[in-house]
């Protein structure tokens, strides 16, 4: 077979399995599996696949085509213009999430020392780093696993920052200028009706937010209080349909200057306030 077969099959091959950028998720799996990049593979698209190279070719195929998400496959995503591991230990990194590191960036100064609630692979803290000068930050998740993930990535990105496994706020120390959040806020009836992308393979403790979606910021709102310095910002990503809910949270907690921000596709997507001076 040759790559362009190779690859004309793979798309036939995901496009019946329904996913939706078949033609895209072919040609990374194939420059995965080959070792190749577009120029080699349009000099040589009539040279025959190796057997072996064709044999890891059709295995990470069938991996795509039973959903499992192509950059579980991959074991990378770009964030925020740099580049991540991920595995099913850790939530995809999605462009929506980069409205929250947009939101802190914009207040940040330097000197501050940020908290990551909920971390995952580290990429909001990692990337709110990397584009600050002198700030200083932990990140703190319940799963092991997935604090390995970020200190891989930290490294990865050459970011010095602490990452340690912590029940929300159990093992949580000191004080911070601003505390970041991604927590779980899929209300758990809505979970099965995900992407099966979703809803099958990304770590259900990630994604949870129990009966109404809003368990874990009632929590982070409450808490946070003791772990923010005086005018210490909290910022939030929340669902699309929870802006309002979010912040009449935060305003009854008497976190002051509470605003909802929309992301790219005009949808609420982050909700940000402050502790009074």
């Amino acid at each position: 077979m040759t790559y362009r077969e190779a690859l004309n099959e793979g798309i036939e091959c995901l496009h019946k399995a329904g996913i939706v950028d078949a033609k895209n998720d072919s040609w990374l799996l194939l420059e995965m599996a080959c070792k190749i990049d577009r120029n080699y593979y349009y000099m040589h698209m009539e040279d025959e696949v190796s057997s072996d190279l064709l044999n890891e070719y059709e295995s990470v195929l069938k991996k795509r085509a039973e959903r499992v998400p192509l950059q579980y496959i991959t074991g990378e995503q770009q964030f925020y213009g740099l580049d991540f591991k991920v595995n099913s230990s850790v939530l995809v990194p999605r462009q929506d999430t980069e409205t929250l590191v947009d939101e802190a960036l914009s207040k940040i100064k330097p000197g501050m020392n940020i908290l990551d609630m909920c971390t995952g692979s580290g990429c909001i803290l990692i990337s709110i780093l990397k584009n600050s000068k002198d700030t200083t930050g932990t990140g703190v998740d319940i799963s092991k696993k997935a604090v390995n993930v970020a200190k891989e990535n930290a490294k990865l990105n050459d970011v010095v920052a602490t990452f340690e496994k912590s029940n929300l706020f159990e093992n949580v120390n000191g004080k911070y200028d601003m505390i970041v959040s991604n927590p779980p806020y899929i209300k758990t009836e809505e979970i099965p009706t995900l992407m099966p992308e979703v809803a099958m393979f990304e770590p259900m403790e990630a994604l949870d937010g129990k009966q109404d979606g809003l368990y874990f910021y009632d929590r982070i709102i409450t808490s946070a209080k003791e772990y923010l310095n005086p005018g210490g910002i909290l910022i939030f990503e929340i669902g699309y349909d929870q802006g309002k809910s979010v912040s009449t949270m935060m305003n009854r907690a008497d976190y002051k200057n509470v605003e909802v921000i929309k992301d790219l596709a005009g949808n609420d997507r982050v909700v940000v306030g402050n502790l009074a001076l």
